[in-house]
């Protein structure tokens, strides 16, 4: 095993039906065409890249009015794919208030997925809205980590009014709030954080319980300032994703090894950061 990668979506007819109305902005943001697989062909990719995923579910109905990838089904692509997968996220629709709280434990006790996923941007909310707090609360209940996409995004890039998906959202330094409120809570900022690098920066320097997955972005791409600190003092606090199947495993591997990072960084991006801070066994 290469690496584990905590940030993929899962690019089966169920996955791609919750973003399809987004995937001709997404095909030509990331210039690379997405086939529909089957759940053997994707479990396939990991194993030929020497990779173990944790594919992401996705609830953006309230918002978007498109269907989901349930929890269930991410949990059995897990499940039936052992060699492929080493665990899963929840994703609830926070508009959905009580509902959404009662299927994040169910998801997490029932079908032992591991953490959760949000993506405010698409689900239309600000992460730091105390309307949203107990969907926190319970996360620290279930001692479970939480994600959120942060910067900005493919989904609607370069469409008129980006079909609706609104940035503003996805600043870094909301995620500061709920660190401060928080204490107990694992909060992983997902991407690159970008145009807001330096304002991540900043949140992950000075909050213990906040870490970065770097998906969705070659490191070719990385700013000078934020490759200076995945390489210095940051070193332990950032983790790989890829953003599958958008990005494949290989190019990034590639350019990682291409882009000035000490072996021994690339060793905790690749998987020893994630079994630390997931708790994930490789047995």
């Amino acid at each position: 095993m290469k690496a584990i990668d905590v940030h993929c979506h899962v690019s089966t007819k169920t996955g791609m039906e919750s973003i399809k109305t987004f995937n001709e902005a997404m095909e030509r943001y990331y210039k690379v065409k997405t086939p529909i697989r089957t759940e053997e062909e994707m479990a396939q990719d990991f194993v030929k890249a020497g990779v173990k995923g944790m594919p992401v579910a996705w609830d953006a109905e309230t918002n978007t009015g498109l269907p989901r990838t349930s929890n269930d089904y991410v949990a059995k692509l897990v499940k039936d794919h052992p060699e492929a997968f080493i665990g899963g996220w929840v994703c609830v629709d926070p508009w959905k208030g009580e509902m959404a709280i009662q299927e994040l434990e169910r998801a997490v006790k029932v079908m032992k997925l591991n953490g959760a996923k949000f993506h405010p941007n698409v689900q239309g909310f600000f992460p730091n809205d105390r309307r949203f707090y107990p969907l926190y609360e319970k996360c620290v209940e279930l001692k479970i980590p939480v994600q959120f996409h942060t910067g900005t995004t493919g989904i609607g890039a370069g469409m008129p009014g980006g079909m609706g998906i609104h940035l503003k959202y996805t600043q870094p330094i909301y995620l500061d709030d709920i660190a401060a409120d928080f204490p107990d809570l694992t909060i992983i900022a997902c991407h690159a954080s970008w145009p807001w690098q330096e304002e991540m920066i900043a949140v992950l320097l000075h909050k213990g319980n906040v870490f970065n997955e770097l998906s969705g972005w070659s490191p070719k791409y990385f700013s000078d300032s934020l490759k200076k600190e995945i390489n210095g003092r940051l070193q332990d606090k950032m983790l790989f994703g890829s953003d599958y199947p958008s990005l494949q495993h290989e190019r990034l591997f590639k350019d990682y090894e291409e882009s000035g990072f000490k072996p021994e960084v690339l060793e905790k991006i690749y998987y020893k950061n994630a079994q630390r801070i997931l708790n994930l066994s490789l047995e």
